[in-house]
Formats: C-alpha cells, structure tokens, sequence
C-alpha cells in the first residue's frame, strides 16, 4: 500500500492548484463548478489557499503526485465576499464566458455565491465544500485520509462540527463514504434547481 501525505497547499504553489482544478474536472463531470471552467476553478481554489479562515489540502503519494483535494472553510460567507473582492475580473470574464455558453447559468451563479449568507448559523462549524480524488488513485483510502487529517487537526479549534453537501440522487457511492467516516444525515432538502440533496455532519471530538 503507497504511502499517503496530506498537508496544506500554499498560495505560492500554482502548479498544484492547476492540478487540483484538473481533478476537480474529473471529479465532477457535469457538475456546475466544472462548467464554469479550469480558470474559474483555479482561481477559486487559489481564493481557499489566500482566505485565513479557509484551507486547501493536498494528498501525496510517496513520489510528490498530488493524487487528492479537501477544501474548506470556517467563513464560506467571508470567503466568497474575498472572491469577489480580491478576483472580480477574473471571476467576472469566466462568468461571462459560461453565459455566452449556457445563458442560464447567470442566476444558478449568483444563488451560488448569496447562499452562504442565507444559510447563517449561530454556532461556528466547518464547511467542506469539495473533495475530490484523481481517478486512478480512488479505493486507496485517499479520500478517507484527507477527512482524517481534516478532523485532527480542527479538533482543538472552537468550531462544533464539520458540514457537507451532496446529492441525494444517483450518488450511493459519495453518500457511502461519508457515512463510512463517520458523518451523520442531518437533514435532506430540494433545491431550486429541483435537486435533492443531503447535508451530513461530523461532531468534532475535543480534546481537553
């Protein structure tokens, strides 16, 4: 079994964000985000790497590949404000470009980036907003790695849980790995695309 590392990607690293972009692709084939494109991708990644409430990790097999991703925030509402704020043009021409493709993407997007103010808590937690894994490289415990190192090293902090978004549709596959890792269904909800889908959480075990 190949040695796996994870640590987090620093904003300096170009080269692996282009590549984490590319798995994301290959992740998720006809998902919204990918049709956005490459260059909307790397710049949003490139966002989690510069927000401080945010992270990006990296999964690596012994030879330095990246072979996996894990993005995340404590701030989705403060991330998406620093997008805009630090890579409006950028974001402004890759959103112009998907709508000169698909004219309905202009209101998908913008819901996209309102969501994190509506969806406001009172209590802190963690959003995993994407994971994904380089296809030769899934069923090697990638992904369930990249969780593990997520939970450690956010056990010591102030936040009550980790919580995630998936489809709950013709996705058995992603629905089984979080359940295996310890998630719970919290609850299940349509979007207004008519998507279903399920949020899961993971209570962070303090330490003392």
């Amino acid at each position: 079994m190949q040695e796996i590392t994870v640590r987090k990607i620093e904003q300096n690293e170009k080269a692996i964000i282009k590549e984490i972009a590319k798995i994301h692709v290959e992740t998720f084939q006809g998902f919204f985000l990918t049709f956005m494109g490459k260059g909307f991708l790397n710049t949003m990644y490139r966002a989690y790497c510069n927000h401080e409430p945010s992270t990006l990790l990296g999964a690596f097999d012994q030879d330095g590949k990246i072979l996996g991703f894990l993005a995340y925030s404590t701030d989705m509402s403060g991330l998406y404000k620093f997008m805009i704020k630090g890579s409006l043009i950028p974001f402004a021409w890759y959103s112009f470009c998907a709508f000169l493709r698909k004219p309905t993407v202009f209101m998908r997007l913008i819901r996209a980036f309102l969501k994190p103010s509506e969806a406001k808590r009172e209590e802190k937690y963690i959003e995993l907003s994407s994971i994904g894994v380089e296809p030769t490289a899934k069923s090697k415990g990638v992904g369930t790695k990249l969780i593990n190192h997520l939970k450690e090293i956010e056990k010591s902090s102030d936040c009550e849980y980790i919580c995630l978004e998936t489809d709950a549709e013709n996705n058995e596959g992603a629905n089984a790995f979080y359940l295996k890792n310890g998630f719970k269904l919290e609850r299940e909800y349509t979007t207004k695309e008519n998507r279903k889908m399920n949020e899961y959480r993971y209570y962070l075990e303090k330490t003392e």
